[in-house]
């Protein structure tokens, strides 16, 4: 007889029917979970679950657009009534601007706010909508998918690399990391822990495929975030060589 719902680890992943989402998915699903495949895209996201399972994972469709509070409280009450709690949230999804340079001086102001909308305020929207469901795991985690272009010191360390100015996509991975450091204070003694994940240069459609790793590879820390010991750091940042600097 198959593992009951009642005894596998539960998992969201938001943005999770293509890229870097996708192999976190596929990840978690390897290790024999019961992962929800957030997508804003329906069909797509049906497209993700059938591969997920062709593959041998237990994936289910979660519909969700990470902007949009009806969407993210439905989302809540699907994973309530199909498992009655939340082991872990990736908070994956993510927007950009689709070009550079984006220079603070000429940036669209509205381009700005779409960024913040959904690679922070949606961040905390899903994740205030779970945090019910995580309090009722014995192991809860929460990773949010960051960026090396959001460290402040990294970006103004002399000789590093972070390509060129970016006047709201990288302000949003900062602000994100901010929070992350905020959610962590927060719930200290709770038993959630929160980190930040870098999964560094990923060919993906956010930066039309001009990435250096697979979203394989750039999965592999968010993997590992999600599955810390109880002991593990909380309210970090890391990338697969460890600690990055705020």
């Amino acid at each position: 007889m198959g593992e009951s719902i009642s005894e596998k680890t539960i998992a969201l992943v938001t943005g999770a029917n293509k890229g870097i989402g996708y192999e976190v998915a596929a990840g978690l699903g390897a290790l024999g979970w019961s992962v929800g495949v957030g997508a804003r895209d329906e069909r797509r996201g049906d497209d993700a679950v059938a591969k997920l399972r062709a593959a041998g994972a237990d994936a289910f469709l979660v519909p969700l657009d990470v902007t949009d509070d009806a969407s993210v409280t439905a989302a809540a009450r699907l994973i309530e009534e199909r498992a009655g709690r939340l082991d872990v949230l990736v908070n994956n999804a993510g927007a950009a601007t689709g070009g550079r340079p984006e220079a603070p001086s000429t940036v669209d102001l509205t381009t700005v706010r779409r960024l913040v909308e959904t690679n922070v305020i949606g961040v905390m929207r899903v994740t205030n909508a779970m945090l019910p469901l995580l309090r009722g795991s014995t192991h809860p985690r929460i990773v949010n998918q960051s960026s090396h272009v959001g460290s402040l010191t990294l970006r103004t360390t002399p000789g590093v690399d972070l390509g060129g100015v970016s006047g709201a996509y990288a302000p949003t991975k900062t602000y994100l990391n901010a929070v992350t450091v905020q959610y962590a204070e927060e719930l200290a003694g709770t038993g959630v822990l929160i980190n930040a994940a870098c999964p560094g240069y990923v060919a993906t459609a956010l930066n039309g495929f001009s990435g250096t790793q697979t979203p394989e590879q750039g999965a592999a820390v968010a993997v590992r975030l999600a599955t810390l010991p109880d002991d593990g750091p909380t309210g970090m940042l890391f990338d697969d060589n460890g600690v990055v600097p705020w």
